[in-house]
């Protein structure tokens, strides 16, 4: 009997793999957890991480650093305006201004990071060149411009006339309602101009042919936040953590949730006492629903997951958020598994 189990098991397998090798599949498929396809591998949030995935393939695909694979990656929803979360054409804050939140590391855990900086649409560079030009961690505001503009990145204006439309509807009654998974379905009205995204995050994880892996984390953050707000996408063990022995997570959604446990560092943690990239994810998750239950109720957060072993998984506290896979045989967007049942 056990061996007929086996047998459907397998072939059950089979048939998914054969599935996700299939590009034309439409829509995010449900994930499986422990899902491995070795090495290289790139995976990143969200469904408009399928196109930053294929840019960092290039790298990856002819024997490049995933250092630089995450950078090009990332910079893929940087440059585009359609994208209202991620740099060009993010949405501004309550004052209109479009402010930008990034950090990098790699496999020796160099890093780098940038937090509030204005009109320059690669934050992502300037935040590794703050890791490979200075002494120092982050920059914000004034400075982090200031020093982008000696490294040579030009000014420019990232409020698009599609964004500052939408914030000047919003100053109508300057509500703030952020909404869950809006990256899948249209929120309420009134929410956001059109039930238009609030935020959401580009995170991205590799692991290269030679076995090191590396991470960015990039957004304009929340919609109409408060003046100064930094999110958890430029903090370093709560946005973003690579650790060359064990793994990488990153993570999205309502980020001062994510620093509260310090998520991402706590995914590593967790994959180092020797659980799986989607076991860890849930347990930050299920700390998150534990140190607020009813505040998690109320809000998305996602993790998403990598070890060196080329195993990847996602997990998250309410239905919706998804995530992309890039491989040797995988090209595919996906469903993570989440906590709260309807």
């Amino acid at each position: 009997m056990s061996g007929r189990r086996d047998f459907v098991k397998s072939s059950v397998l089979l048939s998914v793999a054969a599935l996700v090798r299939n590009k034309s599949i439409a829509g995010p498929m449900l994930a499986l957890e422990g899902r491995s396809v070795g090495k290289p591998i790139v995976i990143s949030t969200w469904d408009f991480g399928r196109e930053a995935n294929a840019a960092a393939w290039e790298i990856l695909g002819t024997n490049g650093r995933a250092l630089d694979a995450v950078e090009i990656g990332v910079k893929v929803p940087e440059a585009d305006a359609e994208n209202q979360s991620v740099g060009l054409g993010g949405r501004p804050d309550r004052d209109g201004i479009v402010t930008l939140d990034a950090c990098i590391m790699d496999e020796n855990s160099r890093c780098g990071s940038v937090a509030g900086l204005e009109n320059i649409v690669h934050a992502i560079s300037v935040a590794r060149a703050v890791m490979e030009k200075t002494p120092h961690v982050m920059l914000v505001g004034e400075g982090a411009l200031q020093f982008a503009l000696q490294c040579g990145f030009k000014k420019e204006n990232l409020l698009t006339e599609k964004s500052k439309n939408e914030w000047l509807e919003w100053l109508k009654d300057s509500k703030y309602r952020p909404i869950n998974n809006i990256e899948n379905r249209v929120g309420p009205p009134g929410t956001l101009p059109g039930g238009a995204k609030n935020h959401d995050t580009i995170g991205m994880v590799a692991l290269d042919g030679h076995g090191n892996m590396s991470g960015a984390c990039t957004t304009s953050g929340m919609a109409y936040k408060i003046r100064g707000r930094v999110g958890d996408s430029p903090i370093i063990g709560a946005g973003l953590f690579v650790d060359n022995e064990v793994g990488a997570a990153t993570s999205t959604g309502v980020g001062e949730e994510v620093i509260r446990i310090v998520g991402s560092h706590l995914v590593v943690e967790a994959m180092r006492q020797g659980l799986s990239p989607e076991e860890a994810c849930k347990r930050a998750v299920e700390r998150m629903v534990s140190k607020n239950p009813e505040k998690s109720k109320e809000v998305q957060v996602g993790f998403l997951a990598l070890n060196n072993k080329g195993e990847y998984g996602a997990y998250a506290l309410q239905d919706g958020f998804t995530y992309a896979v890039r491989s040797e045989g995988i090209d595919q967007v996906f469903r993570a598994p989440y906590y709260y049942r309807k």
